[in-house]
């Protein structure tokens, strides 16, 4: 059996060294509680900058400063902060997917939209950077590539990637499943019931286990002085008084929640057989048995975009 572990425990928005810190405590957290791989939901590292939907308008001054704010506490994938994540890794022997805002340079104002996996040995396997931000997100991230759009071999599994609206564009999803994923990590900023259904409709076609992680966020915990502003790009929840409530949870390779999605603060966690992966391609198998490689073609460019 391999254990997943979902980290749903709130970040630290704009704050690239406590977020740092946090995600070391957490590794450890999820190591001793058996996990195999432990996966931190979008841009957990860093913060999700929900601001940008309601700050678009052209020439918006408190949108250009928050913007700032936020390349600031961004990681670049070979700097310090990765680096602690990735000796975190190794120290506990456990892999890690964690959603963060990267740097493209430690002197760069380009961010990405990524996804960084990592090994239990520490060695950072890959990047993964959100093909295309979504609405306003374009005006924070830019465009990213298919260099990462692939699973890597580890430990717990094979294990590959997406980013929230990307569960919806069926090549990027293809190419994933071309390459035998066994676990495919789901990274959301919430989980409102289309992003459930996203990811139960990756797993039933992929025939592959998801762990479709969301953010806890409490108001409390976004900085009083971006508070006003977060409030404007998405509300907050009447009931549990967070702008992200969590709703973190695994799919089975049948489409079936093997662990329902869990509100609140917490580790979820869920033990998986990947054996169940071979088992339900007996009847659907789509770059398989169920391909028609000789009536419909695909392609992927898969150079990395500095």
């Amino acid at each position: 059996m391999t254990r997943i572990c979902v980290v749903q425990k709130p970040p630290h928005l704009l704050d690239l060294d406590a977020g740092t810190e946090a995600a070391v405590g957490h590794i450890a957290e999820a190591a001793a509680l058996g996990a195999d791989l432990a996966v931190f939901p979008e841009t957990w590292l860093g913060g999700y900058p929900a601001w940008v939907f309601g700050l678009a308008g052209w020439n918006d001054a408190e949108a250009r400063h928050w913007f700032q704010r936020l390349v600031t506490a961004s990681a670049t994938a070979d700097g310090d902060h990765m680096r602690a994540l990735r000796q975190a890794a190794a120290t506990h022997g456990v892999n890690v997917v964690i959603g963060f805002n990267e740097r493209s340079g430690p002197h760069s104002a380009t961010l990405y939209n990524s996804a960084a996996t990592i090994s239990s040995g520490g060695e950072l396997l890959g990047v993964h950077r959100k093909l295309l931000p979504t609405h306003t997100e374009r005006l924070v991230w830019t465009p990213g590539d298919a260099h990462g759009l692939r699973a890597y071999d580890t430990s717990a599994g094979r294990v590959g990637s997406l980013v929230c609206w990307e569960h919806w564009h069926p090549i990027a999803r293809h190419a994933l499943h071309h390459s035998d994923e066994q676990i495919h990590v789901a990274l959301w900023p919430d989980m409102p019931e289309a992003h459930r259904l996203a990811s139960r409709s990756y797993a039933f076609e992929g025939r592959c286990f998801v762990v479709s992680a969301a953010t806890w966020l409490p108001v409390t915990d976004v900085p009083q002085e971006i508070r006003a502003a977060y409030a404007l790009g998405v509300g907050a929840d009447a009931d549990s008084e967070a702008f992200f409530p969590g709703g973190s949870g695994v799919v089975g390779p049948d489409g079936e929640w093997r662990t329902e999605p869990v509100l609140g603060p917490a580790m979820v966690v869920a033990d998986i057989d990947l054996t169940d992966t071979v088992a339900y391609k007996h009847d659907l198998d789509v770059t398989g048995h169920y391909d028609r490689p000789d009536l419909l073609r695909w392609s992927v460019q898969d150079a990395r975009i500095r």
